[in-house]
This record gives structure tokens, sequence and C-alpha cells, in this order.
């Protein structure tokens, strides 16, 4: 296998984001019943690397079950961005493993994003994190992350033979064997065992 093309998860694979992200959801729903905003962040939990545009949608539709509409939605996930984006441009949250790699590989490697968080959101946070120069492109939400990834491999006629996808959530797998491309598991124990090669960032 001859990887050429590395396709990385943002949140807990480049940022240490955790705690942020939940707080951000606890802020932008605070004007709801605790136990449904617990409810959510449970949800959020198992369902890490999924956008918060289908979290709030499940929120309305199985936890609070009112209607809602797309400016429901766009009002929450604005709400969510404003109350976390300062926080993530903080360069004491990238994970050195990681930004290790990136900055001594993004010669070797084409390079991208390709996460759940929203995407203009990460394009800016990027650019103050100073990291954006080591990608090809940085992709977000709210398109789906399988969506984004076939995409790319169309629009650029690249071999899923030759790609690579690091992340740290099912969802990410389940992205990776959608397009088959190969997957590295990454900062989760459950999700490293998910990986389909048996190699680590430093065998790359």
């Amino acid at each position: 296998m001859k990887i050429n093309i590395i396709f990385w998860d943002f949140d807990g694979v480049i940022v240490s984001s955790l705690q942020i992200r939940e707080m951000g959801f606890r802020t932008c729903l605070n004007e709801y019943p605790k136990k449904h905003v617990e409810s959510l962040i449970r949800y959020h939990r198992k369902n890490s690397g999924w956008s918060r545009y289908v979290k709030f949608e499940y929120f309305f539709k199985k936890i609070i079950k009112e209607h809602y509409t797309k400016n429901d939605i766009n009002r929450l996930a604005n709400s969510y961005s404003n109350s976390v984006k300062h926080l993530l441009i903080d360069k004491s949250l990238l994970i050195k493993r990681s930004m290790d790699f990136i900055k001594g590989k993004y010669r070797k490697y084409k390079m991208y994003i390709v996460s759940g968080s929203d995407g203009v959101e990460l394009n800016e946070v990027c650019r103050s994190l100073g990291i954006s120069n080591y990608f090809q492109s940085i992709y977000g939400s709210p398109e789906p992350k399988k969506d984004i990834l076939k995409r790319v491999l169309r629009d650029f006629k690249y071999d899923p033979a030759e790609c690579l996808l690091i992340g740290d959530a099912r969802n990410d797998y389940d992205a990776a064997m959608e397009n088959n491309i190969a997957f590295l598991g990454f900062n989760n124990k459950k999700v490293e065992k998910l990986s389909t090669v048996k190699y680590g960032l430093s065998e790359l």
C-alpha cells in the first residue's frame, strides 16, 4: 500500500476540543430544560463525528419532540459557533503528535481536513491557529463527511487505494469504508481497534 493522500478529522485528532464542544451545546441550549440538554450531550458523545446540524435535528425530533424549521437549526448552529470559536483559537489545544507529523510531512503527502465541524467556522479557526497552509483544503459540515470524501476523490481523480483517513470516531471509520479508503484510528482506544492498517503515524 502506497499512501499519497491523507484526510484528517479535526476535533480530537488535530485539536483537543471535547470540553469546549460540550460547553458549546450547553450554552446555546441554555433556554431548554437541563435534562433535555444532558440527553443531547449523551447523544453527542456517542456520535462525536457527526455535525452539529444532525445533532440539533435529533434534539428537536427525538428529545423535545417539537416542530422545527431550518431557521431553528441555523439559529442554534450560529449560537453554538459564537460560543466556541474564540475558545478553539488556542495553540495550546493543538495535539503535539499530530502537529509534529503534519509539519514534518506536509510536503510528502497531500493532506486535507475533513470534519463534522462547520466548514466556515473550521476554516476561520485553522487560519487563526496558523495551520491552514499545511492542507490542500479544509472541509466541514453541513455536507456529510462521507459525501465530502466522495466529492474530493471524484474531483481530483484520486485512487482510493492511495488514501488514508485518520479519525477518532466511528463516523470517521464508516466514512472511510464507504469510500473504500484505509482508516487509522487515533486518540480513542475503541476506534483504534477499527484501523484497517497495521501502522501508526510514526510508520508513515
